[in-house]
C-alpha cells in the first residue's frame, strides 16, 4: 500500500513520459522482482539506473529497457550523491556499455556538473549524459542563480559531442522551469522524491500535469 504497479500505470495515465526505477543491492526501495512485474506494464519509457555491479546487468539484460541509467552507488549510498569519474572508469564504462548496446539498449551515464568530464564519457560510447543537479537546487535556494551555468556549459559540451542530456536529483516545481530555460538541448528529467512529496499537498495528477506545463 500503495500497490507499485497500480501507481506506475496511473502516474502514465495522468501524463508522465516516463518510469524510473532505481533497484539497490539491499532491495530497500525498488525490488528485483518489481522491477520485472513492471517490464510489462509500462508503455511510456522504462528507465532502470544503478551501480552496473553483475546482479544489476543481468537484471537489465533480462528486462531490456528503453533506457539503462550508470550511477556509481555505494551500497550503503542512502541516495546518489555523486556521478562517475569518467576518464578513470572509462575502459570499465566502456565494457559494460558495449554490452547494453549490443542488446538495444539507450545507455546513459550519471555525471557531476563538470564540463572535463564530458569528453571521456563520449569515448565510453555512452547515448547519453544525465547531469547530477543538487548542486544547482541547493543554490537556487540560496537565490544563486548562476549555478546553472555550468550546466548549460556542460549540455553545450555534450551536445557538440553527440550526447543526448537529461538531469536529475532535487528537481521540484520550484527549480525546474527556469533549469530547463537555461540548459540547452534537455531531453529528460527524472524527478521522484519532490513529486511524491508535492503530490501529499497537490495529489498526484495535479502534480505531474504541473511538471508538464513547466517543461513545455
Amino acid at each position: 500500500m500503495p500497490d507499485l504497479l497500480k501507481v506506475a500505470k496511473d502516474i502514465e495515465s495522468f501524463g508522465a513520459q516516463g518510469i524510473t526505477v532505481h533497484p539497490r543491492p539491499d532491495e530497500r526501495h525498488i525490488r528485483y522482482r518489481d522491477v520485472r512485474d513492471l517490464k510489462p506494464l509500462v508503455t511510456t519509457e522504462f528507465n532502470i539506473e544503478g551501480n552496473p555491479v553483475q546482479q544489476f546487468i543481468d537484471l537489465v539484460l533480462k528486462v531490456k529497457p528503453d533506457q539503462v541509467t550508470l550511477v556509481p552507488d555505494a551500497e550503503d549510498a542512502i541516495t546518489s550523491n555523486a556521478g562517475w569519474d569518467t576518464a578513470k572508469h572509462k575502459d570499465f564504462l566502456k565494457e559494460v556499455i558495449a554490452e547494453f548496446k549490443r542488446n538495444g539498449i539507450r545507455t546513459s551515464i550519471f555525471l557531476d556538473p563538470d564540463v572535463s568530464l564530458i569528453g571521456p564519457a563520449a569515448e565510453t560510447g555512452t547515448n547519453r549524459i544525465e547531469l547530477y543537479t543538487e548542486a544547482y537546487a541547493q543554490e537556487y535556494v540560496r537565490g544563486n542563480k548562476k549555478a546553472v551555468n555550468v550546466y548549460a556549459d556542460c549540455a553545450r559540451e555534450a551536445t557538440l559531442l553527440g550526447l543526448g542530456v537529461n538531469a536529475g536529483h532535487d528537481l521540484s516545481l520550484e527549480n525546474i522551469r527556469y533549469f530547463k530555460e537555461q540548459v540547452p538541448g534537455l531531453l529528460e528529467v527524472s524527478i521522484g522524491h519532490a513529486l511524491i512529496t508535492e503530490a501529499l499537498y497537490l495529489g498526484l495528477e495535479t502534480t505531474i500535469q504541473k511538471y508538464l506545463n513547466l517543461l513545455q
